[in-house]
């Protein structure tokens, strides 16, 4: 690790303003991934700035909208008891993620800013587009078993590695965004980034903003959500597959549905046309199929990650059927 300066800020503000006058700079608060990445040279900010003492660890509904400050831990948002009474999906899905003490430290903004896990990122002795454009990817014809299957460019085919994200592009959820201008809000399933020809740019956020909260709105999926989570080992274990799903239910009839999909793709990964497939339509085995079907469509594999064009399909399926069996 190279030397850096710390600073400490204690409001909002404060801490855009400090970014601002420093374009190598890096918020820091639970710093679980930003310190991996420090210790292996795969980014060297000038100066880190300490957000821990800004007041952004709300966890409060507020008439119909839930807020999630961007300070707030993955555990306690995980355990609140609102979270797990209205948002079930989100809870299943934080308590999937790494291990307890690394949820007690990772952030609610921290967890959407992680960058991938792909193991040529890491390796600064690898060709990497996302670490350094214009290298190549080392992945699309080397080692890419965890790599994406959807979403995917000729720059860069690694893969988003949160589960948190997962579950809040499925809810519908928006993000509260800062910048020396006020503040602004972008639907969550546009804030993170496909990789298109520009990889190194992971997400919507500009330079000079800060992630303050998450908005969840209220919905009708609680008794009937279920996050997947397939991996190679019961615990801290990144995702092969996930999928988020939220059924209401009527009669086994689909009124609602939400569907997203994890460790496919650069970005969450929202399965709207399967979605719009099972509206309205029984909640059968013979539509889950068909849906998983039209949600594999434009799918790409490169080899090692071949099997994920049949675990998707039958993770969708059974999601699905997790789900509607919480009726």
């Amino acid at each position: 690790m190279i030397n850096f300066q710390y600073i400490r800020t204690t409001t909002s503000k404060a801490a855009v303003d400090s970014l601002g006058k420093d374009k190598t700079a890096k918020f820091i608060a639970g710093g679980t991934n930003l310190v991996d990445l420090m210790k292996r040279g795969v980014t060297a900010p000038e100066k880190l700035i300490d957000i821990n003492n800004v007041p952004l660890k709300q966890i409060e509904l507020k008439g119909n909208i839930l807020h999630i400050g961007a300070l707030a831990t993955n555990a306690a948002v995980a355990e609140h008891a609102v979270v797990k009474q209205r948002f079930p999906l989100l809870s299943q899905a934080l308590n999937a993620g790494a291990s307890a003490q690394l949820r007690n430290m990772a952030t609610v903004g921290g967890n959407m800013m992680q960058r991938t896990r792909c193991g040529y990122f890491y390796d600064i002795t690898m060709p990497c587009n996302k670490r350094e454009p214009g290298t190549g990817c080392g992945a699309k014809e080397g080692y890419n078993r965890m790599h994406a299957i959807f979403g995917t460019s000729e720059a860069c085919i690694a893969v988003h590695p949160s589960d948190m994200c997962i579950a809040l592009a499925a809810l519908d959820a928006q993000v509260v965004i800062m910048n020396p201008k006020g503040e602004r809000k972008i639907s969550f399933v546009d804030f993170h980034r496909l990789p298109g020809a520009t990889p190194e740019k992971d997400n919507n956020l500009q330079a000079n903003e800060m992630i303050i909260r998450v908005e969840i709105p209220l919905n009708t999926l609680a008794e009937n959500s279920y996050y997947l989570k397939v991996r190679d080992r019961a615990s801290y274990a990144f995702a092969l597959v996930s999928v988020a799903a939220g059924l209401e239910l009527k009669s086994n009839r689909i009124i609602k549905v939400r569907l997203a999909m994890g460790g496919v793709a650069h970005k969450p990964w929202r399965l709207t046309e399967a979605e719009a497939f099972l509206t309205g339509k029984d909640a059968t085995e013979v539509n889950f199929k068909l849906a998983s079907e039209i949600a594999l469509k434009g799918s790409k594999s490169f080899g090692q990650n071949n099997f994920k064009l049949k675990l998707a399909p039958n993770s969708i399926i059974e999601a699905l059927n997790q789900a509607k069996s919480k009726a």
